[in-house]
């Protein structure tokens, strides 16, 4: 547990983390896991959002949700939000407001300027700057008392499109639950019943590629792929939803039928029980044709001693370890991917024991919730000492 000075004298520093919604994905997944390691540690941790499916882990993490139209982009919801944000400060006696999403930083960025309240933003995506204005509704993600760049690659990108003081950024880079992806904890009735479900056969390798079906992510590239691996056995699962993205799920069902690889791929949709997946794959893919600010599957797939082939840019060629946990491949390559899927698929016995004793160590080290919480419970901390300097 991290124990602060406040804490300890009964009077517990309140964060208030404002986000879009609560429905699924990386932003969201943080957002929890620092609410509860800041309950954990004897704060008293808020959230404000449009709501969704994780209110329910946050709760049960002894966190307050407080629901507001946060996912708005218009500029007059934005700016009532603001007004509500203001009056949860001063309500709740907020001390840390700490944004992690564009429309409702800014929101939150003036709430924080009328109250005074201490302002971190979280910067998790390389977002596009297609011009002046685009640039400015950007860098409100720049604005925070500090920063947080959840990869170098993010921090290079804002240091070298933004105006900002690099005192103040930090690399923080995401955390996975280590408690929830060991390898230890997953019963072999899991792994049985996610193989029955996905139709897996006794003996054939499988390569996974976990992530939404939406273009960048690389599924087109991956089956390419396949194509050219005919002599190898080996079968690719996709792994997740097409939220709504028909016409793209039905392109690539159109490509397999062409190349004739209906039985080299599968389309698994959504699946609740990752860590059983990644236990079932020989090897994890992350085949972004563009560049992640993290990349959580591939992180994901270490901490359960997978292989994993992911696209050399972005924040996935930070968390790989080339020849020793993983191989980086260039984006948008369909030969290297297949080149370096025959390298992984061809790992046995002590080779792949080693492989995956290396991956394990390097995400404990460098990549666990826990460090990712205390590093940014230290920042709140800074800033709260700086706050009682200044009294």
């Amino acid at each position: 547990m991290i124990e602060t000075e406040n804490s300890q004298r009964g009077n517990p520093p309140t964060v208030l983390q404002v986000l879009p919604g609560l429905v699924t994905g990386g932003v969201e997944r943080g957002t929890v896991d620092m609410a509860d390691a800041l309950v954990q540690a004897g704060w008293r941790a808020l959230v404000a959002s449009s709501g969704g499916p994780m209110v329910r882990e946050l709760e049960r993490a002894g966190a307050t949700h407080i629901t507001l139209p946060l996912d708005s982009k218009n500029p007059f919801r934005m700016r009532t939000n603001a007004r509500e944000l203001a009056r949860l400060i001063q309500e709740y006696g907020v001390h840390i407001v700490h944004a992690r999403s564009r429309a409702p930083a800014w929101s939150a960025y003036w709430a924080t300027r009328r109250t005074g309240t201490p302002f971190v933003t979280s910067f998790h995506a390389p977002y596009k700057i297609t011009g002046p204005v685009k640039r400015w509704y950007n860098s409100v993600m720049t604005r925070g008392d500090r920063v947080i760049a959840i990869s170098n690659f993010i921090g290079r990108h804002i240091a070298e499109n933004y105006k900002i003081d690099p005192n103040l950024m930090r690399v923080i880079p995401r955390g996975v639950d280590l408690d929830r992806f060991d390898p230890e904890l997953v019963s072999a009735e899991r792994m049985i019943q996610l193989s029955e479900a996905w139709r897996l056969e006794d003996g054939v390798p499988v390569v996974m590629l976990p992530g939404r079906l939406t273009r960048w992510k690389g599924q087109a590239v991956l089956i390419q792929a396949m194509a050219e691996l005919r002599d190898v056995p080996a079968l690719a699962v996709l792994v997740g939803s097409d939220q709504g993205r028909v016409a793209y799920r039905e392109e690539l069902e159109a490509t397999v039928e062409k190349l004739e690889l209906k039985s080299s791929v599968r389309f698994a949709g959504e699946c609740r029980d990752m860590p059983a997946a990644y236990m079932l794959s020989d090897v994890v893919v992350s085949a972004s044709t563009e560049p992640e600010g993290f990349g959580r599957v591939s992180v994901e797939a270490q901490a359960l001693g997978r292989p994993v082939v992911g696209s050399n840019h972005g924040g996935v060629a930070e968390t790989v370890l080339p020849g020793q946990t993983g191989w980086l491949v260039p984006a948008d390559d369909p030969k290297a991917l297949a080149a370096a899927l025959r390298q992984a698929l061809a790992l046995a016995g002590e080779e792949r024991a080693a492989w995956a004793a290396r991956a394990m160590e390097h995400v404990r080290q460098n990549y666990s919730k826990q460090l990712m919480c205390a590093r940014t419970i230290a920042i709140y901390q800074e800033l709260l000492e700086e706050r009682a300097g200044m009294t």
